[in-house]
């Protein structure tokens, strides 16, 4: 009897070792490791890791990540993004094979975070949701339906003379204090009563205006999240929050969803580019700028779009946000902006002085799109009184 059992048993251990053997499959698991020849700056120089590619994410030891930004023969150039001061001559690399990407889900609304996915408001955040990477090519043509549903900002200036719809690209331009981030922050209140998500991307910012704009968007009831890289931040953490920032948006959209994705502002990161630029050794163009500063904002922009009914139906809306000097439009920053958008709000220093907010120069301000979107009886009195406020200005003059 007892033999019998043991027999048994010794069955069934076979036969469960044979379940398992039959699930293995031996493969060799290959792990490309370089170096740190230099690190200064935030940049660090690195040897090895033949197979890397341009926005690849590595980990550097002790714990730092790091982005591939330069390609040479024998030598990458990279950014690191987390606190550099760790990281030493010789420290190890290791290629993860990714690019570079942050966890976005549900969880995010209402919370403040770096372009890492790191919270900053003290809480830990999950890393749940989706995975969505910084970077990713923009929806085809025909992935793209028109812009038909309007976005009310509840400034009637802007409702009637300068709508802006679902999908669109609007800049908002002016000089420093001319209540830019103000018309911006005023259009994310408005979608408190709507089924918009708003995204607010601060590059640049001190933190106590973030931090007072999140309170004013979380007393209203607006669905936020914040993605703040302020004025202490990494040029690198700097250059990547308008991406960040556009893909948590791109989570909500691709679920058929609605968002509002605000940059604020785009001078800022330009900046923090021509930064990481200059630390690359890249040559410099007009107003020391490297070349590539168009493509660098027209593939952000390019991402806010009205997806198709067979793509859920989603939108993006991007109100990017850029400095002028002395009203100057013709400058080129501005100009390369003006080109990629779908219209432009321009704020006006004298107008601004005289007490007229918002300081909108009728004049200059346009949107392209926004009045396909526009209800009739809307877009009929918004006719006429783009008419009066012509004759107006006309008068004023003399």
């Amino acid at each position: 009897m007892i033999d019998r059992a043991l027999e048994k048993a010794v069955e069934r251990e076979a036969a469960a070792f044979a379940r398992v053997t039959r699930r293995f499959e031996p493969a060799v698991r290959l792990r490309e490791e370089g170096w740190v020849l230099s690190i200064g700056d935030g940049i660090a120089t690195l040897g090895g890791l033949p197979n890397a590619a341009s926005q690849e994410l590595l980990a550097i030891d002790p714990g730092a990540r790091a982005l591939v930004l330069g390609l040479a023969p024998g030598s990458i150039s990279a950014v690191v993004l987390d606190d550099g001061g760790g990281v030493r001559q010789g420290a190890r690399v290791r290629a993860t094979g990714q690019r570079g990407a942050l966890w976005v889900g549900a969880h995010c609304l209402g919370r403040a975070i770096d372009p890492l996915g790191r919270a900053l408001d003290g809480r830990a955040l999950p890393e749940a949701g989706a995975s969505m990477p910084f970077e990713r090519t923009p929806p085809q043509i025909h992935e793209r339906g028109a812009v038909h549903r309007p976005l009310f900002t509840g400034l009637l200036a802007i409702d009637a003379m300068f709508p802006i719809g679902r999908g669109q690209r609007e800049l908002i331009l002016g000089d420093e204090g001319t209540g830019k981030t103000s018309i911006a922050v005023d259009a994310m209140l408005r979608q408190a009563s709507t089924d918009v998500v708003c995204v607010y991307v601060a590059v640049g910012r001190r933190r106590s205006e973030t931090w007072r704009i999140m309170d004013t968007l979380r007393a209203a009831g607006v669905r936020f999240v914040i993605v703040a890289a302020p004025e202490d931040a990494s040029p690198g953490l700097r250059y990547l929050a308008p991406y960040a920032g556009c893909a948590v948006a791109e989570y909500f959209m691709e679920r058929g969803e609605h968002a509002l994705v605000v940059y604020d502002d785009l001078t800022s990161h330009a900046v923090a580019w021509r930064e990481l630029s200059l630390l690359l050794r890249r040559a410099p163009g007009r107003e020391a700028f490297p070349g590539d500063v168009f493509y660098l904002h027209a593939r952000l922009l390019e991402r806010a779009t009205q997806l198709s009914p067979e793509r859920g139906g989603g939108s993006l809306t991007a109100l990017p946000i850029a400095r002028l000097e002395s009203g100057r439009l013709s400058a080129y920053l501005p100009t390369n902006l003006i080109s990629i958008t779908d219209g432009q709000i321009v704020l006006s220093q004298p107008l601004f002085a005289a007490g007229q907010l918002p300081a909108i120069d009728a004049g200059l301000s346009v949107s392209r799109v926004g009045g396909k979107a526009q209800p009739q009886a809307f877009r009929e009195l918004a006719g006429k009184m783009r008419l009066e406020h012509a004759a107006f200005l006309e008068l004023e003059v003399f």
